[in-house]
């Protein structure tokens, strides 16, 4: 599918400014996107709006359908009258800088079960069909979810494999009981998503309406310890007492010497075909009805997977596997029609990724920081000149270090290619590969807000490969430059993006 020409911002909503220890969707996200507006950008790319696993990561969610409870405005549940002015003040360790997310989670989830709890005795008529509605037009995954949440919390987060028998096996007498004895939790997790899906449509109401449109993540992978896998056994690559026999990574790369274990269980494809895909089609459409543009990572793993023994430590002995790519894709188009799709076409792409990608017109991604180089560490397929238009050019990711960051690491031989090819003296790089990429023949450029705001890498969002100490970097707007919408708005003039 071809893309308007457009350009827009990466930033997690996790990072934007608020009082509660990390962003939310409350008024900065409101504030941000009439910033968006302003600059003349008409994308905000988020990253995987589900709930975060381990090392916080969003890419490793409890469940493929459910929201981030920890991204709910704590404000509008005040304005409802389910909390009070005393329980949204903030308290000692919400650092406004970093999340530090023992204290956030702690502060952040307290509220919540004091909000539901209210709700629960004084919620009106109206609001209470409003939730019964919600809870009705996701049948197909959230009673399992909320159920899921609420057992794991009982069992201290042990995998769901060591659960009782009756509640890993899910017999249903087994989740009957569990069902009636953890009825006041599940009340709570239905609840939060409610918030979460309520509150993400009303922001996303007012981004349509300042004509700004969201450019979702969707990972290939789910996590172990999630909803989908224990409602779902039969889908992933499991033994019999439902531990994984392979796992998800990737092999030896650029970030890492020992490739990186992901730890997602595989898919068991041939139980995916044998329902018609039916699974995905349901992902998928989910994933456009709260999107506007759904970027698949790691696209390539449809075409080949890259398959590790669950016993081994790290990616090292894994091998390639062939994924029915095709077929799925073919049958989620079939179910939906045309969808707009991005491909994370990065790392070890071969032909046939490449012919996966095209045969479906998903527009595939190229970023700036890799394209620089004289030697053989550089990609060409990176450089702005080899671009074809169904491209969706970065100045740099969210696995990527700052422009600034990559720059004052890289080698001289990087920083000449890059002068030369440029025409720059590099000493306002961040603003140099900007225009080089909304100057370009892609029609979507999208730039990290790092990068607009001209930050060092002591302000990285992710660094693949590492477990702990990311997905921490929040933002405050006296840091934004005051020129930084002008100048966007101005390039995207100059370069046809409005």
């Amino acid at each position: 599918m071809r893309f308007p020409r457009r350009s827009g911002i990466l930033l997690h909503p996790t990072s934007l400014p608020g009082p509660h220890g990390s962003g939310d969707l409350g008024p900065e996200a409101y504030r941000f996107v009439d910033w968006l507006a302003e600059a003349g950008q008409t994308l905000w790319q988020v990253l995987p709006l589900g709930g975060i696993g381990p090392g916080n990561s969003p890419y490793m969610s409890s469940s493929a359908f459910a929201g981030n409870v920890l991204l709910i405005d704590l404000g509008e549940l005040q304005q409802r009258g389910w909390l009070g002015a005393d329980d949204v003040a903030p308290v000692p360790g919400l650092d406004a800088q970093r999340i530090d997310f023992g204290a956030m989670v702690s502060f952040r989830m307290e509220r919540l079960a004091r909000a539901a709890a209210r709700f629960a005795v004084q919620a009106g008529a109206e609001e209470r069909a409003d939730l019964e509605a919600f809870v009705q037009r996701h049948a197909d995954w959230l009673p399992d979810y909320a159920l899921f949440m609420a057992l794991a919390e009982h069992h201290g987060w042990r995998d769901w494999c060591e659960w009782p028998d009756g509640q890993s096996s899910r017999t249903p007498q087994a989740l009957a009981a569990a069902r009636a004895t953890h009825a006041e939790r599940i009340a709570f997790w239905t609840f939060c998503q409610w918030c979460f899906f309520r509150q993400w449509q009303a922001l996303r109401s007012h981004a349509h309406a300042r004509g700004v449109h969201i450019v979702g993540d969707m990972p290939i992978f789910v996590a172990y310890q999630s909803a989908d896998v224990w409602a779902r056994p039969e889908l992933f690559e499991l033994d019999s007492r439902g531990r994984p026999t392979i796992v998800a990574g990737v092999p030896p790369d650029g970030f890492s010497a020992t490739g990186q274990r992901w730890g997602n269980p595989l898919y068991r494809w041939s139980v995916h075909a044998q329902g018609g895909y039916a699974w995905w089609i349901a992902r998928v459409r989910r994933s456009v009805e709260m999107l506007d543009i759904v970027r698949i990572d790691h696209f390539r793993g449809f075409a080949g997977c890259w398959e590790i023994p669950a016993s081994e430590p790290t990616a090292q002995k894994g091998r390639w596997v062939p994924s029915p790519g095709r077929a799925l894709f073919r049958a989620i188009a079939d179910a939906l029609g045309p969808l707009p799709i991005i491909a994370e076409d990065l790392g070890v792409i071969t032909p046939d990724v490449d012919a996966l990608r095209h045969e479906f017109a998903f527009p595939g991604m190229r970023i700036l920081q890799f394209a620089w180089g004289e030697d053989d560490t550089a990609e060409r397929r990176f450089l702005p000149h080899r671009y074809e238009p169904d491209t969706v050019v970065y100045t740099g990711s969210h696995d990527n270090d700052t422009t600034l960051g990559w720059w004052a690491s890289a080698p001289e031989s990087t920083r000449h290619h890059l002068r030369e090819y440029l025409a720059t003296d590099g000493r306002a790089v961040h603003w140099d590969l900007i225009r080089a990429a909304c100057a370009s023949v892609a029609d979507t450029a999208v730039y990290p807000l790092q990068d607009v705001m001209g930050l060092d890498g002591a302000h990285r969002m992710n660094f693949p490969g590492q477990s702990s100490g990311w997905w921490v970097w929040r933002f405050a707007w006296e840091q934004v430059p005051a020129d930084a919408a002008a100048r966007l708005r101005r390039l995207c003039e100059l370069y046809d993006r409005l």
